[in-house]
């Protein structure tokens, strides 16, 4: 079980630039995976203990004061966020930036805005199977093409929890010197495949709205149920 009382989270988008250089895992919290990793062990240890964590979720944000936390975040962070920094610091240094997830139809649209937006990054992507849970052999592949690579930014984008869970079990084995983000979501809007919510939606904390009316299917269950969940386990957290 994840408690937000006891978590260490990245307070404010100035915390980003002291984040060291190196091979770093920066992982997203929010209400979402909050509540999953209530049930998942597994996916509760990889966002313990897989690096850095942001707060990805105006959620979040406000629990963890309400909570008063021994990490009290500042602002919400997003993936989009993360991903904004990370790529405009490389593009001013140039190197490589490895995707990993995603369809290839996505990927192909991720390179060719890369080329346009980045000029200075070089990218190279990895289409990995969808399924529920990968083979050793679908693994090993994943782990190869990253290493062959060897990257100066790693993305991955497989939906939570199993991109998390992936890099976690996995992260001995890639042989990398650069920062790793689990962005989900953050694929397809950068491709252009699914529109982001416009600015006024993001800075009133209710990019979730603008994501509910858009994909109704894929997020009613866990705005409509997945935030009252939030707040039961929270109150549970206060009472305990």
């Amino acid at each position: 079980m994840l408690k937000l009382k006891d978590i260490t989270v990245i307070k404010s988008m100035q915390e980003l630039t002291n984040i060291p250089e190196g091979k770093v895992l920066i992982n997203c919290i929010n209400s979402h995976s909050y509540n999953v990793a209530q049930k998942d062990s597994l996916f509760a240890e990889a966002l313990l203990k897989g690096g850095y964590l942001i707060p990805d979720g105006a959620f979040i944000v406000m629990a963890m004061r309400w909570l008063k936390a021994k990490s009290r975040p500042k602002e919400r962070i997003s993936g989009g966020d993360l991903f904004a920094f990370e790529m405009e610091k490389l593009n001013r240094r140039g190197g490589k930036c490895f995707f990993m997830g995603s369809s290839e139809q996505v990927l192909s649209l991720i390179r060719k805005n890369g080329a346009r937006l980045y000029p200075n990054i070089q990218i190279e992507t990895y289409s990995p199977p969808y399924k529920s849970d990968f083979s050793g052999e679908d693994s090993e592949a994943m782990i190869s093409a990253i290493n062959q690579a060897d990257p100066d930014l790693i993305w991955i984008g497989m939906t939570a929890p199993k991109q998390e869970k992936w890099i976690y079990n996995n992260w001995g084995k890639l042989h990398i010197h650069c920062h790793v983000g689990t962005i989900g979501a953050v694929f397809e809007f950068f491709a252009g495949s699914e529109r982001r919510a416009p600015l006024w939606f993001q800075k009133h904390s209710l990019e979730w709205v603008f994501r509910l009316i858009q994909n109704p299917k894929k997020m009613w269950k866990r705005s409509v149920i997945g935030f009252p969940l939030s707040l039961w386990y929270m109150l549970k957290e206060m009472v305990n």
